[in-house]
C-alpha cells in the first residue's frame, strides 16, 4: 500500500543500513504539503489515523520507524496523542526492571540511570512472559552530546550467533535462561535496574505481589529489605511467526553485562536454564556483534522512534545532560 503524499516523505541518513534492499530503520519526514501546516498542533497524529495500515505495513518490512521533522511534537502531551492514534492496546509496565516515571497518560520517561551509564541491547522485557509488541519512545530534550538509542535487528543477530557460536545456541534452545534478580524496596535511581519490587508489581501489598509474580510464573523470595525473584527457565530465542524467522529475543547480554548495582551480580542475574553459568568470552563477543550491527542515530528534539519489539533491539548510550527521552510500552 502507497503512502499518501500529503503527509509522508520517505528519507534516508547516512546512519542507515541496509539489508536486503530494506533500510533500517524506515525514516519518516514531513512533506513540503504539511510543512505549510506547521501550526496544526495534531498534524502528526492526524497522518497517523490516516495512514496507519501503510505504516503498519511499513514497521512490519523495517523493524523501526524514525519520525523527524514533525514539529507538531513538542511536549509529552502531544507525544502521548501520537501514541494514542495509532490505536495500540497499553502495556502496564508489571515485572520490568527499569526506573522510570509517569509524565502523562500512556508516557513514562525512559531508564532514568545516571548518564554516565550504558544500557546494553536487549528487547524489552524480554525476562517476563508478557513483554510488549510495540516500543514509542519520544526526545523531548535533545542530549548535549551521546545518549543515542542503538538499534539492531534481531534476525541478523540470531542468524551470526548460530554461524560462529552453534553450539552455544543449541543450548540456548535447550534450556533457554533463568534470570535473577535482587530488588529493594523503592526504586534506586543510581542502578539501570534499581526498580523497587513495590514498582515492579505497582503494589505496596506484598500478598498481592505475590499474585502478580505467579501471574509471570516468577518466583518471589522476600529478603530482609526486598526481594529476589527468579524467572524462568524462559526461552532465549523465539520464532517470529509473521516474518518466518527466529529472532535473538532476549536480555541476555544486558543482564550479564549491565545489571549491576549494590544488590546485583551481573555474572549470576542470568544463566542457562539447567543453572549452568554462560560463557564469558561468548557473552562478550555477542555484545560486539550486536555493536557493530547496531545503527545508532542522534536524537533531535522532536524525534518519535516507534519500534517492533519482536524484530528488535535497543540499548542506550552514555550521555552528558541535559537529556530527555520518554517512552510509551504497548501490547
Amino acid at each position: 500500500m502507497p503512502a499518501n503524499p500529503i503527509f509522508f516523505a520517505e528519507t534516508k541518513l547516512p546512519h542507515q543500513k541496509n539489508y536486503g534492499g530494506a533500510l533500517f530503520p524506515a525514516v519518516l519526514s514531513p512533506t513540503a504539503a504539511v510543512e505549510h501546516s506547521r501550526n496544526r498542533p495534531s498534524v502528526l497524529t492526524a497522518a497517523v489515523k490516516d495512514q496507519k495500515p501503510w505504516l503498519d505495513s511499513l514497521l512490519h518490512r523495517h523493524g523501526a520507524i524514525l519520525f523527524r521533522g514533525f514539529d507538531s511534537v513538542s511536549t509529552a502531551s502531544d507525544f502521548n496523542d501520537v501514541v494514542e492514534a495509532f490505536g495500540y492496546e497499553e502495556l502496564p509496565y508489571v515485572g520490568g526492571a527499569a526506573p522510570r516515571t509517569n509524565v502523562v497518560g500512556r508516557v513514562f520517561t525512559a531508564n532514568e540511570s545516571p548518564p554516565d551509564q550504558k544500557i546494553p541491547f536487549h528487547h524489552e522485557m524480554a525476562q517476563v512472559p508478557n513483554y510488549p509488541s510495540k516500543l514509542f519512545f519520544f526526545c523531548e530534550v535533545e542530549p548535549a552530546n551521546g545518549g543515542e538509542t542503538p538499534i539492531v535487528l534481531s534476525h541478523i543477530i540470531y542468524d551470526k550467533m548460530t554461524e560462529k557460536y552453534p553450539d552455544f545456541v543449541d543450548k540456548l534452545h535447550k534450556h533457554g535462561l533463568i534470570y535473577t534478580r535482587v530488588l529493594g524496596e523503592e526504586d534506586d535511581p543510581s542502578s539501570p535496574i534499581g526498580r523497587g519490587w513495590k514498582s515492579t508489581f505497582l503494589t505496596k501489598d506484598k500478598t498481592l505481589a505475590e499474585e502478580r509474580a505467579a501471574e509471570l510464573n516468577m518466583k518471589l523470595e522476600w529478603t530482609e529489605d526486598g526481594a529476589k525473584t527468579i524467572m524462568g527457565p524462559i526461552p532465549a530465542i523465539k520464532n517470529d511467526e509473521t516474518r518466518k524467522r527466529k529472532i535473538w529475543f532476549n536480555s541476555m547480554v544486558a543482564a550479564y553485562t549491565g545489571w549491576e548495582d549494590k544488590r546485583n551480580d551481573p555474572k549470576k542475574a542470568v544463566t542457562f536454564g539447567d543453572g549452568n553459568v554462560l560463557p564469558d568470552n561468548i557473552m562478550y563477543d555477542c555484545l560486539k556483534i550486536l555493536e557493530d550491527e547496531s545503527v545508532a542515530i542522534p536524537w533531535r528534539k522532536g524525534d518519535v522512534l516507534l519500534i517492533d519489539n519482536l524484530a528488535v533491539l535497543h540499548s542506550r548510550k552514555p550521555f552528558t545532560p541535559p537529556r530527555r527521552i520518554l517512552a510509551s510500552l504497548c501490547k
